[in-house]
């Protein structure tokens, strides 16, 4: 507001009061013609008269110019107040961005379990250690199983020998070829036996599959352990698989654009925190069913994670950016809101205004996409539509599509 104009009320209230009371005493003191000692009351009651006239001459003089003033200015803050500025839609090549929330999974993530029953008598690593495959992780006690061992290679060192024996009385008649063949057999079984105590004592070292990141330990070292106890979980965090939920109708649209041998757009990741994963994905797979409750179908997005900055079990933001040719476009702040439709104003050819719902297919930054309601040769209020009213014949002035959308930093109403 200009200062001038919010001061002048301050300047006239009390020069009107001034004038006001001059008026009250002056009439005053001439209906009552009061004698005044020592004065010359006639020539006084003269300069009276002169003085009524003009005190009610200033009046009328500020008044007017009150008013005038005010008036003027009531009337240039109606008339701006009732500025419309109207533009069209805009058709132009835009990036749009879909998000969807994820679960952020490692590409291997294996629960490692105690295959054999014993004491747990060494844990060699720590929570959250990265590992190397073949590295020794759990030792369960080994004593039994080394005994049984022991004892199933005795057993085979001894059909070893009694096969020789019988090989020996086979080169010289002495046998039949049937009899060394059956021995040959009982070796072999005894052979078997030692390979199954051998496997047996190699399950109680719990050894690393692959290199990953070992997750909480579940046992302590000291505890009994049955086959099939869960020791402790492994990631393999190089690389991610980050999974989210498409509709159908972006899962056509998707197989449109890049079908079966075309290459996967650029995906980005949002983190918990707001900040952007430094690295780039791809779609790596599309599940075979859709979810029948929710008619969703899952997606995965393969992101290389050679910082290890992911981890199994977060969740995030998936960012696909999307190209659309010719796009219609219009600005948020030339529509309104109403019963949660959106609508906007259009001019028709006798400069009427009325009121049209239309579709919003995709939000941008201080942009809408509009897939239904008005057109590129419509007239729409970009600026007054608090203003105008349905049916209401409006001037305006016209704005060019280009200059509307180059200044859209503006909220809709």
């Amino acid at each position: 507001m200009n200062p001038k104009k919010s001061s002048m009320p301050r300047l006239v209230r009390p020069l009107m009061l001034v004038v006001a009371l001059i008026g009250v005493g002056v009439f005053v003191l001439y209906k009552k013609r009061v004698d005044i000692p020592q004065l010359n009351t006639p020539r006084l009651y003269a300069h009276l008269d002169t003085l009524a006239v003009r005190a009610e001459q200033l009046k009328g003089r500020i008044v007017g110019q009150y008013e005038s003033h005010f008036g003027k200015h009531e009337e240039e803050v109606h008339h701006e107040s009732h500025r419309i500025v109207v533009t069209s839609p805009m058709a132009k090549d835009v990036d749009i961005t879909q998000e969807y929330v994820c679960q952020i999974h490692s590409q291997r993530h294996i629960e490692l379990c105690a295959l054999e029953d014993g004491y747990l008598e060494a844990i060699n690593i720590k929570e959250g250690q990265q590992v190397k495959a073949g590295d020794m992780m759990f030792q369960v006690v080994p004593v039994l199983y080394k005994a049984e061992l022991a004892a199933e290679v005795a057993e085979r060192d001894l059909a070893q020998m009694e096969l020789n024996y019988i090989q020996t009385l086979a080169d010289k008649q002495g046998v039949s070829q049937k009899e060394v063949s059956l021995y040959k057999a009982k070796l072999a079984k005894a052979q078997a036996k030692v390979d199954l105590a051998q496997a047996k004592l190699n399950f109680t070292a719990v050894k690393a599959p692959f290199d990953g990141i070992i997750d909480r330990l579940k046992t302590q070292q000291g505890s009994l352990v049955k086959e099939g106890d869960m020791l402790t979980t492994l990631s393999d965090n190089s690389v991610m698989w980050v999974y989210f939920n498409v509709t159908e109708k972006r899962y056509l649209e998707y197989m449109a654009e890049t079908g079966q041998n075309k290459q996967s757009p650029d995906i980005h990741l949002k983190l918990a925190n707001q900040s952007m994963f430094p690295h780039v994905g791809k779609i790596g797979a599309i599940e075979a069913n859709f979810n029948n409750e929710n008619g969703n179908i899952a997606f995965r997005a393969d992101f290389p994670n050679p910082d290890r900055l992911l981890r199994h079990g977060q969740t995030g933001t998936v960012l696909i950016k999307r190209p659309l040719k010719g796009a219609l476009v219009i600005p948020q702040r030339a529509t309104f809101e109403n019963l949660a439709k959106r609508y906007v104003y259009v001019l028709d050819k006798d400069d009427t205004v009325h009121q049209r719902e239309i579709v919003v297919d995709h939000e941008l930054e201080d942009v809408f996409v509009i897939s239904k309601g008005v057109t590129v040769k419509d007239k729409i209020v970009l600026e007054g539509t608090r203003q105008v009213r349905d049916g209401e014949k409006v001037e305006y002035e016209f704005r060019t599509p280009e200059e509307a959308m180059s200044n859209t930093k503006y909220h809709a109403e």
